[in-house]
Protein backbone atom coordinates (compact mmCIF):
# COMPACT_ATOMS: atom_id res chain seq x y z
CA UNK A 1 0.00 0.00 0.00
CA UNK A 2 1.11 3.32 -1.13
CA UNK A 3 0.05 6.13 1.74
CA UNK A 4 0.14 9.46 1.42
CA UNK A 5 0.38 11.95 4.27
CA UNK A 6 -0.02 15.54 3.73
CA UNK A 7 1.48 17.68 7.29
CA UNK A 8 4.64 16.96 8.98
CA UNK A 9 4.02 17.96 12.06
CA UNK A 10 3.73 15.49 15.12
CA UNK A 11 0.81 14.09 13.96
CA UNK A 12 1.15 13.51 10.50
CA UNK A 13 4.80 12.50 11.33
CA UNK A 14 3.50 9.60 13.51
CA UNK A 15 0.77 8.75 10.85
CA UNK A 16 3.66 8.09 8.45
CA UNK A 17 5.23 6.21 11.40
CA UNK A 18 2.66 3.46 11.81
CA UNK A 19 2.13 3.13 7.86
CA UNK A 20 5.65 2.28 7.88
CA UNK A 21 6.04 0.03 10.70
CA UNK A 22 3.03 -1.77 9.03
CA UNK A 23 5.21 -2.34 5.40
CA UNK A 24 3.44 0.29 3.73
CA UNK A 25 5.31 2.98 1.03
CA UNK A 26 5.11 6.71 2.50
CA UNK A 27 5.14 9.49 0.91
CA UNK A 28 5.28 12.43 3.08
CA UNK A 29 4.34 15.73 1.66
CA UNK A 30 4.87 19.56 4.24
CA UNK A 31 4.56 22.82 2.79
CA UNK A 32 7.14 24.40 4.62
CA UNK A 33 10.56 22.95 4.32
CA UNK A 34 10.43 21.39 7.78
CA UNK A 35 7.39 21.46 9.91
CA UNK A 36 7.43 24.94 12.02
CA UNK A 37 3.82 24.57 14.05
CA UNK A 38 2.54 23.87 16.76
CA UNK A 39 3.98 20.48 17.14
CA UNK A 40 7.56 22.66 18.00
CA UNK A 41 6.22 25.17 19.87
CA UNK A 42 5.00 23.53 22.81
CA UNK A 43 6.05 22.14 25.85
CA UNK A 44 7.30 18.70 25.32
CA UNK A 45 5.00 17.36 27.53
CA UNK A 46 3.30 13.69 27.08
CA UNK A 47 0.78 14.84 29.84
CA UNK A 48 -0.89 12.13 31.26
CA UNK A 49 -1.68 13.67 34.50
CA UNK A 50 -5.10 15.85 33.85
CA UNK A 51 -6.73 14.19 31.18
CA UNK A 52 -10.38 13.37 31.21
CA UNK A 53 -11.08 10.08 32.14
CA UNK A 54 -12.34 7.42 29.92
CA UNK A 55 -10.81 8.36 26.11
CA UNK A 56 -9.01 11.03 26.72
CA UNK A 57 -6.88 9.43 29.42
CA UNK A 58 -6.96 5.98 27.72
CA UNK A 59 -5.43 7.57 24.31
CA UNK A 60 -2.83 9.69 26.86
CA UNK A 61 -2.29 6.15 28.39
CA UNK A 62 -1.40 4.13 24.88
CA UNK A 63 0.57 7.26 23.82
CA UNK A 64 2.62 7.71 26.52
CA UNK A 65 3.74 3.54 26.20
CA UNK A 66 4.51 4.64 22.45
CA UNK A 67 6.15 7.24 23.03
CA UNK A 68 8.49 5.44 25.39
CA UNK A 69 8.74 2.57 23.08
CA UNK A 70 9.38 4.53 19.90
CA UNK A 71 12.18 6.44 22.16
CA UNK A 72 14.10 3.39 22.71
CA UNK A 73 14.42 3.05 19.10
CA UNK A 74 14.98 6.98 18.63
CA UNK A 75 16.82 8.07 21.30
CA UNK A 76 17.34 11.42 19.70
CA UNK A 77 13.72 12.08 20.56
CA UNK A 78 14.91 12.84 24.20
CA UNK A 79 12.28 10.77 25.59
CA UNK A 80 12.39 11.02 29.41
CA UNK A 81 9.80 9.46 31.91
CA UNK A 82 10.42 12.36 34.45
CA UNK A 83 6.84 12.63 35.39
CA UNK A 84 5.30 15.97 37.39
CA UNK A 85 4.89 17.90 40.34
CA UNK A 86 1.72 19.67 40.62
CA UNK A 87 2.43 22.32 43.47
CA UNK A 88 -0.22 23.30 46.18
CA UNK A 89 0.82 26.25 48.40
CA UNK A 90 -2.46 26.61 50.33
CA UNK A 91 -5.30 24.28 51.70
CA UNK A 92 -7.81 25.44 48.91
CA UNK A 93 -4.89 24.22 45.99
CA UNK A 94 -4.81 20.98 48.54
CA UNK A 95 -7.95 19.59 48.50
CA UNK A 96 -8.38 19.78 44.70
CA UNK A 97 -5.45 17.45 44.96
CA UNK A 98 -6.65 15.19 47.41
CA UNK A 99 -9.94 14.79 45.74
CA UNK A 100 -7.43 14.23 42.55
CA UNK A 101 -6.17 10.98 44.41
CA UNK A 102 -9.68 9.62 45.16
CA UNK A 103 -10.07 9.28 41.02
CA UNK A 104 -10.65 5.44 40.78
CA UNK A 105 -8.16 6.05 37.59
CA UNK A 106 -5.88 7.31 40.26
CA UNK A 107 -3.48 4.70 40.35
CA UNK A 108 -3.69 4.09 36.27
CA UNK A 109 -2.21 7.78 36.25
CA UNK A 110 0.45 7.46 38.88
CA UNK A 111 -1.22 9.55 41.38
CA UNK A 112 0.28 10.28 44.94
CA UNK A 113 -0.34 13.54 47.38
CA UNK A 114 3.44 14.47 48.68
CA UNK A 115 3.85 16.32 51.29
CA UNK A 116 6.63 19.29 50.97
CA UNK A 117 9.65 17.57 52.50
CA UNK A 118 8.48 14.80 49.74
CA UNK A 119 8.41 16.98 47.02
CA UNK A 120 11.46 18.74 47.47
CA UNK A 121 13.29 15.05 47.61
CA UNK A 122 12.01 14.17 44.30
CA UNK A 123 12.61 17.49 43.03
CA UNK A 124 15.12 19.76 45.12
CA UNK A 125 14.87 22.59 42.78
CA UNK A 126 11.51 23.69 44.81
CA UNK A 127 12.89 25.78 46.93
CA UNK A 128 10.08 28.02 47.50
CA UNK A 129 7.22 28.03 49.97
CA UNK A 130 4.80 25.18 49.66
CA UNK A 131 2.51 22.66 51.10
CA UNK A 132 2.99 19.84 49.21
CA UNK A 133 2.48 18.79 45.46
CA UNK A 134 0.41 15.91 43.12
CA UNK A 135 2.91 13.32 41.74
CA UNK A 136 2.03 11.95 38.79
CA UNK A 137 4.61 9.22 37.83
CA UNK A 138 3.13 8.67 34.15
CA UNK A 139 4.11 12.07 32.95
CA UNK A 140 6.77 12.00 30.50
CA UNK A 141 8.66 14.45 28.27
CA UNK A 142 10.47 14.76 24.74
CA UNK A 143 11.93 17.72 22.95
CA UNK A 144 9.67 19.52 20.91
CA UNK A 145 12.23 21.38 18.56
CA UNK A 146 14.36 18.07 17.50
CA UNK A 147 11.47 15.54 17.37
CA UNK A 148 10.10 15.62 14.22
CA UNK A 149 13.86 15.72 13.00
CA UNK A 150 14.93 12.90 14.70
CA UNK A 151 12.03 11.06 13.87
CA UNK A 152 12.63 11.90 9.74
CA UNK A 153 15.46 10.60 9.89
CA UNK A 154 14.66 6.72 11.52
CA UNK A 155 11.94 6.59 8.80
CA UNK A 156 14.27 7.52 5.72
CA UNK A 157 16.25 4.77 7.12
CA UNK A 158 13.37 2.27 6.37
CA UNK A 159 13.72 2.75 2.69
CA UNK A 160 9.79 3.17 2.34
CA UNK A 161 9.81 6.80 3.27
CA UNK A 162 9.70 9.77 0.93
CA UNK A 163 10.21 12.94 2.41
CA UNK A 164 8.83 16.21 0.46
CA UNK A 165 9.47 19.70 2.48
CA UNK A 166 8.24 23.10 0.42
CA UNK A 167 4.96 22.13 -1.39
CA UNK A 168 1.96 23.17 -0.39
CA UNK A 169 -1.26 20.38 -1.92
CA UNK A 170 -3.51 22.32 -3.75
CA UNK A 171 -6.15 19.99 -4.99
CA UNK A 172 -7.85 16.33 -4.05
CA UNK A 173 -7.98 14.28 -6.79
CA UNK A 174 -9.88 10.96 -7.16
CA UNK A 175 -9.03 8.49 -9.97
CA UNK A 176 -8.98 4.58 -11.01
CA UNK A 177 -5.67 4.46 -9.81
CA UNK A 178 -7.12 5.64 -6.12
CA UNK A 179 -6.70 9.37 -4.58
CA UNK A 180 -4.13 11.95 -5.75
CA UNK A 181 -3.34 15.25 -4.75
CA UNK A 182 -1.55 17.80 -6.84
CA UNK A 183 1.30 19.95 -5.15
CA UNK A 184 2.30 23.55 -5.95
CA UNK A 185 4.99 22.65 -7.93
CA UNK A 186 2.05 21.07 -10.21
CA UNK A 187 2.97 17.57 -9.84
CA UNK A 188 0.58 14.62 -9.00
CA UNK A 189 1.30 11.83 -6.80
CA UNK A 190 -1.07 8.94 -6.42
CA UNK A 191 -1.39 6.63 -3.62
CA UNK A 192 -4.05 3.77 -2.06
CA UNK A 193 -4.99 6.36 1.14
CA UNK A 194 -4.47 10.05 1.65
CA UNK A 195 -4.24 11.18 5.13
CA UNK A 196 -4.21 15.13 5.77
CA UNK A 197 -3.07 16.28 9.01
CA UNK A 198 -2.84 20.23 8.73
CA UNK A 199 -2.72 21.11 12.13
CA UNK A 200 -3.72 24.97 12.76
CA UNK A 201 -3.68 25.60 8.50
CA UNK A 202 -7.94 25.33 8.17
CA UNK A 203 -8.68 27.25 5.19
CA UNK A 204 -8.23 26.61 1.25
CA UNK A 205 -7.80 22.80 0.63
CA UNK A 206 -9.36 22.24 4.19
CA UNK A 207 -12.14 23.94 3.90
CA UNK A 208 -12.93 23.68 0.33
CA UNK A 209 -13.18 19.53 1.28
CA UNK A 210 -14.76 19.68 5.05
CA UNK A 211 -17.10 23.50 5.07
CA UNK A 212 -18.52 22.37 8.44
CA UNK A 213 -15.42 21.59 10.30
CA UNK A 214 -16.04 21.35 13.84
CA UNK A 215 -12.64 22.85 14.68
CA UNK A 216 -11.83 25.84 16.38
CA UNK A 217 -8.10 27.35 16.45
CA UNK A 218 -6.02 28.16 19.69
CA UNK A 219 -3.20 30.77 20.34
CA UNK A 220 -0.74 30.58 23.23
CA UNK A 221 2.30 32.37 24.45
CA UNK A 222 5.35 30.51 25.42
CA UNK A 223 8.94 31.38 26.65
CA UNK A 224 12.50 29.64 27.10
CA UNK A 225 15.20 30.40 29.66
CA UNK A 226 19.02 30.49 29.70
CA UNK A 227 20.03 27.23 31.50
CA UNK A 228 19.01 26.43 34.93
CA UNK A 229 22.39 25.56 36.55
CA UNK A 230 20.51 22.24 38.19
CA UNK A 231 18.40 19.49 37.27
CA UNK A 232 14.52 20.44 37.63
CA UNK A 233 13.86 16.58 38.11
CA UNK A 234 10.25 16.80 36.96
CA UNK A 235 8.05 18.97 34.99
CA UNK A 236 6.17 21.51 37.23
CA UNK A 237 2.93 22.93 37.59
CA UNK A 238 0.89 25.17 39.76
CA UNK A 239 -2.31 24.74 40.80
CA UNK A 240 -3.79 27.01 37.86
CA UNK A 241 -3.56 23.72 36.34
CA UNK A 242 -6.36 22.53 37.69
CA UNK A 243 -8.76 24.74 36.34
CA UNK A 244 -7.87 24.29 33.02
CA UNK A 245 -7.39 20.24 33.10
CA UNK A 246 -10.79 18.48 33.06
CA UNK A 247 -9.30 15.75 35.63
CA UNK A 248 -9.74 18.24 38.80
CA UNK A 249 -13.45 18.96 38.11
CA UNK A 250 -15.71 18.43 41.12
CA UNK A 251 -16.56 20.87 44.59
CA UNK A 252 -12.82 21.26 45.57
CA UNK A 253 -12.17 22.89 42.39
CA UNK A 254 -15.69 24.76 42.76
CA UNK A 255 -14.25 26.09 46.33
CA UNK A 256 -11.02 26.91 44.94
CA UNK A 257 -12.71 29.05 42.56
CA UNK A 258 -14.85 30.79 44.51
CA UNK A 259 -12.65 31.48 46.99
CA UNK A 260 -9.34 31.98 45.13
CA UNK A 261 -9.94 33.73 41.79
CA UNK A 262 -6.62 33.68 39.57
CA UNK A 263 -4.98 37.25 39.34
CA UNK A 264 -6.88 39.53 36.65
CA UNK A 265 -3.52 38.67 34.04
CA UNK A 266 -4.21 35.09 34.78
CA UNK A 267 -7.59 35.23 34.27
CA UNK A 268 -7.74 37.52 31.29
CA UNK A 269 -4.79 35.46 29.80
CA UNK A 270 -6.25 31.96 30.99
CA UNK A 271 -2.96 31.44 32.14
CA UNK A 272 -1.27 28.14 33.84
CA UNK A 273 1.97 27.13 34.43
CA UNK A 274 3.73 24.82 32.98
CA UNK A 275 7.43 23.83 32.99
CA UNK A 276 9.77 21.87 31.76
CA UNK A 277 13.46 21.60 31.22
CA UNK A 278 15.08 20.58 28.28
CA UNK A 279 18.29 18.74 28.04
CA UNK A 280 20.57 21.91 27.42
CA UNK A 281 19.18 23.37 30.90
CA UNK A 282 16.73 25.54 29.91
CA UNK A 283 12.96 26.01 31.13
CA UNK A 284 10.54 25.87 28.84
CA UNK A 285 7.54 28.02 30.27
CA UNK A 286 3.97 28.97 29.45
CA UNK A 287 1.53 29.18 28.75
CA UNK A 288 -1.92 31.62 27.73
CA UNK A 289 -4.64 30.57 26.02
CA UNK A 290 -6.38 32.66 23.41
CA UNK A 291 -9.75 31.35 21.76
CA UNK A 292 -11.21 34.72 19.62
CA UNK A 293 -9.59 34.33 16.06
CA UNK A 294 -8.62 36.27 14.24
CA UNK A 295 -5.76 36.79 16.84
CA UNK A 296 -3.26 39.68 17.92
CA UNK A 297 -0.17 39.40 16.23
CA UNK A 298 1.92 40.68 18.35
CA UNK A 299 3.20 38.87 22.15
CA UNK A 300 2.44 40.72 25.33
CA UNK A 301 4.64 40.90 28.12
CA UNK A 302 1.87 41.23 31.12
CA UNK A 303 1.90 37.16 30.88
CA UNK A 304 5.95 36.42 30.46
CA UNK A 305 5.85 38.50 33.50
CA UNK A 306 3.31 36.60 35.71
CA UNK A 307 5.01 33.45 34.68
CA UNK A 308 8.03 34.79 35.86
CA UNK A 309 6.77 35.37 39.07
CA UNK A 310 5.07 32.22 39.49
CA UNK A 311 8.30 30.61 38.55
CA UNK A 312 10.61 31.92 41.11
CA UNK A 313 7.72 31.59 43.83
CA UNK A 314 7.79 27.86 43.07
CA UNK A 315 12.09 27.70 42.66
CA UNK A 316 12.84 30.33 45.22
CA UNK A 317 15.48 31.67 43.02
CA UNK A 318 15.63 34.53 40.23
CA UNK A 319 14.58 32.77 36.64
CA UNK A 320 17.60 32.60 34.16
CA UNK A 321 17.85 34.92 31.41
CA UNK A 322 14.84 34.69 28.60
CA UNK A 323 16.15 33.25 25.66
CA UNK A 324 13.31 32.91 23.38
CA UNK A 325 10.00 33.92 23.80
CA UNK A 326 7.33 32.71 20.97
CA UNK A 327 3.17 32.79 20.09
CA UNK A 328 1.92 29.19 18.24
CA UNK A 329 -1.44 28.11 17.26
CA UNK A 330 -3.02 24.99 16.97
CA UNK A 331 -6.42 23.27 16.16
CA UNK A 332 -9.35 22.24 18.93
CA UNK A 333 -12.36 20.19 18.51
CA UNK A 334 -14.96 22.41 19.27
CA UNK A 335 -16.55 19.54 21.64
CA UNK A 336 -13.54 19.50 23.68
CA UNK A 337 -14.61 16.80 25.05
CA UNK A 338 -13.38 14.95 21.23
CA UNK A 339 -9.54 14.17 21.75
CA UNK A 340 -9.65 14.32 17.40
CA UNK A 341 -12.09 15.01 14.87
CA UNK A 342 -11.03 12.30 11.92
CA UNK A 343 -13.09 12.69 8.96
CA UNK A 344 -13.69 11.32 5.60
CA UNK A 345 -13.27 13.83 3.46
CA UNK A 346 -13.29 11.67 -0.51
CA UNK A 347 -12.94 7.95 -0.78
CA UNK A 348 -9.69 7.40 0.15
CA UNK A 349 -8.83 10.71 1.73
CA UNK A 350 -9.30 11.42 5.41
CA UNK A 351 -9.10 14.36 7.15
CA UNK A 352 -7.43 13.91 10.90
CA UNK A 353 -7.54 17.28 12.75
CA UNK A 354 -8.13 19.52 16.43
CA UNK A 355 -6.20 17.23 18.84
CA UNK A 356 -5.89 20.96 20.93
CA UNK A 357 -2.98 20.57 23.69
CA UNK A 358 -3.44 16.90 23.40
CA UNK A 359 -1.17 16.71 20.39
CA UNK A 360 2.38 16.22 21.52
CA UNK A 361 0.87 14.13 24.58
CA UNK A 362 -1.87 11.66 22.22
CA UNK A 363 -0.15 11.91 18.46
CA UNK A 364 1.03 7.96 18.61
CA UNK A 365 -2.19 6.84 19.62
CA UNK A 366 -4.09 9.26 17.42
CA UNK A 367 -2.17 7.56 14.25
CA UNK A 368 -2.88 4.41 15.77
CA UNK A 369 -6.31 4.17 15.59
CA UNK A 370 -6.13 5.62 12.01
CA UNK A 371 -4.12 3.14 10.88
CA UNK A 372 -6.11 0.40 12.87
CA UNK A 373 -9.31 1.93 11.46
CA UNK A 374 -8.07 2.33 7.55
CA UNK A 375 -6.95 -1.07 8.05
CA UNK A 376 -3.26 -0.30 6.94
Amino acid sequence: MRVIVVGAGVVGTMHAWHAVERGHEVLHIERETEARGASLRNFGLVWVSGRAGGEELETALRARSLWESIGERVPALGFRPNGSLTVVRDEAERAVAEAAVQRPDAAARGYKLLGADEARRLNPALRGPLLGALWCERDAAVEPRTAQRALKAALLASGRYTYLGGREVREVREGSGGPAVRDDHGDVHTGDTVVLCTGAWLGGLVRELAPDLPVRRVRLQMMQTAPLGEELTTSVADADSFRYYPAYGGAALDTLAATRPQPPVAAEHRMQLLMVQRKDGGLTIGDTHEYEDPFNFDVVEDPYDHLTATVEAVLGRPLPRIRRRWAGVYAQCADTTRVIHREQVRDGVWLVTGPGGRGMTCAPAIAETTADELGW
